[in-house]
């Protein structure tokens, strides 16, 4: 645990498992202060009490980023355990279909989710909590985006759409935000080892009639280092944007050799 991150807040949303879990848990090895989001706030309790045995300060909060009241709600809340200083927006969805929408496909509803989630919740919690940080003089705000925000992938023009509008808006705001003291910074990872990976490697045995072994395989393929990426390294990536003096814009994780490994 560091002492100088003690004073910390940080606010995670999606952290009730994969990649919000992995994150939440680093932030509080390093002694910060985190609260931990989902819709249903129950799930993270499982990992708060973890994160409490440890020695860490974890809180749990109910937040739907789809809904402005429930964001409100969440932002007071939190202020019950001090400043937020520190907001790594995670919460997002990630489904396929095709480019033309076949009959009986909503495809209105189908992007208006996307968006709803990926990116403006995202745009949600920004101007929820990144007032009282430019009052105050300082701030960090990481987005967990994906590589699906920098290029296009088949079957995934809403995903992508989505992901491309997260990062766009974040280098818009860190621009105009500059000279606040408040810094924003995206992650962008290739295909991370996750529950939500798994949802997708089942659709595709279902469809296509591969073991999971090989649609795992498939999905490690697609990644430039021909591996998945653990939720572990997006939480390492994360803990480095935020605690950085002078943070990189951007982070890109794909699969290649992790620090350390050898060459």
């Amino acid at each position: 645990m560091t002492e100088e991150n003690q004073e910390h807040v940080a606010l995670v949303t999606g952290a009730s498992g994969g990649i919000g879990e992995a994150i939440a848990r680093r932030l509080a090895r390093e002694g910060c202060v985190v609260i931990l989001t989902a819709r249903e706030g129950g799930r993270c309790e499982r990992i708060v009490r973890g994160i409490r045995d440890g020695g860490g300060t974890a809180h749990a909060l109910s937040l739907d980023v789809t809904d402005p009241e429930s964001v409100g709600n969440a932002a007071r809340a939190a202020n019950e355990y001090g400043p937020v200083d520190w907001l790594v927006n995670n919460a997002g969805i990630a489904e396929t279909a095709p480019l033309l929408p076949r009959r009986g496909h909503d495809s209105e509803a189908f992007f208006r989710r996307h968006l709803e989630v990926n990116f403006h919740g995202a745009r949600r919690m920004v101007e929820a909590f990144v007032p009282a940080m430019v009052e105050r003089g300082a701030g960090r705000v990481v987005q967990i985006a994906s590589s699906a925000g920098l290029e296009g992938y088949p079957y995934a023009s809403a995903y992508c759409a989505s992901k491309f509008a997260l990062v766009g808006y974040t280098r818009s705001a860190a621009a105009e935000l500059a000279s606040t003291g408040v810094r924003f910074a995206l992650v962008c990872p290739h295909y991370v080892d996750t529950p939500l990976l798994e949802r997708s490697i089942d659709r595709l045995v279902r469809t296509t009639g591969r073991t999971r072994e090989e649609a795992r395989a498939f999905f490690a393929a697609q990644n430039p280092g021909g591996r998945l990426v653990t939720p572990e390294e997006v939480a390492d990536a994360t803990w480095e944007l935020l605690s950085a003096d002078d943070p990189s814009l951007c982070v890109e994780l794909d699969g290649g050799a992790r620090p350390g490994d050898p060459g």
